[in-house]
């Protein structure tokens, strides 16, 4: 008698090629960029933009109580140090916000890395130029990065109250690092016209946001420490 034979169940899947899962290895990640950058810029914004005023707007806030300093942030300057047009405009503003009682010192924050180009005293002449007091404006030479001029506002210049002066796209990302390293802090926006290369900077800002996101939030330390400056002394002696 013959035996019956059962089919044998067989195996049909194959398997998946490596090339699907580098593809599915690559979506997860950049998913996951997007969500870390997405995350970071919306926080930002969203936790800061209700302390964005004008020049009058901080005046009459502040007119009881002014702020320790306006904190200019650094930009390009010129080789017979004048300063370009983007950094021209945040130090008008910032002598405005003084001249208006809203604060009652200016600290110019810029790059000062090399003998050959410093930021903060060309910032400074700009300020005496337009009429304030030199004793008044207090160099910073190591803000280096928004982050760095900041923490450095906090932890060297010991401020507790502070109106940031910058264009609107820069302006969030330093309140909000300002927030994080325990300062009360306003924001009045530089915006006086279009700039050169303004879409770069927006650009580049989604991603510098999520940098100093993170580091806000961890409030990492600066190599650039230096020793205290009082705000009660002469800005001369910065």
């Amino acid at each position: 008698m013959l035996r019956r034979r059962w089919p044998v169940a067989r195996d049909n899947a194959r398997p998946v090629p490596w090339w699907r899962w580098c593809a599915r290895v690559l979506l997860a990640v950049c998913a996951l960029a997007v969500l870390i950058v997405g995350v970071a810029n919306v926080v930002t914004v969203a936790a800061t933009r209700d302390r964005v005023v004008t020049v009058e707007g901080a005046a009459s806030a502040l007119a009881s109580d002014p702020a320790d300093a306006v904190v200019v942030l650094g930009a390009s300057v010129y080789a017979d140090g004048t300063p370009s047009d983007i950094l021209a405009d945040r130090l008008e503003v910032a002598c405005d916000l003084y001249k208006s009682g809203a604060a009652r010192a200016i600290i110019v924050s810029g790059d000062n890395r090399t003998s050959h180009y410093n930021e903060s005293d060309a910032m400074k002449a700009y300020c005496v130029e337009l009429g304030v007091p030199s004793e008044d404006v207090y160099v910073d030479h190591a803000g280096n990065t928004t982050y760095e001029s900041m923490w450095r506002a906090r932890h060297v210049f010991g401020a507790d109250r502070i109106i940031v002066a910058t264009q609107a796209y820069h302006l969030y990302r330093a309140m909000f690092a300002a927030d994080c390293l325990g300062m009360q802090v306003w924001g009045v926006p530089c915006d006086k016209g279009a700039y050169d290369n303004q879409r770069a900077y927006s650009i580049r800002e989604v991603l510098a946001r999520t940098k100093d996101f993170y580091a806000a939030l961890l409030q990492v330390p600066v190599d650039t420490a230096g020793e205290a400056v009082s705000l009660n002394g002469s800005g001369d002696l910065t």
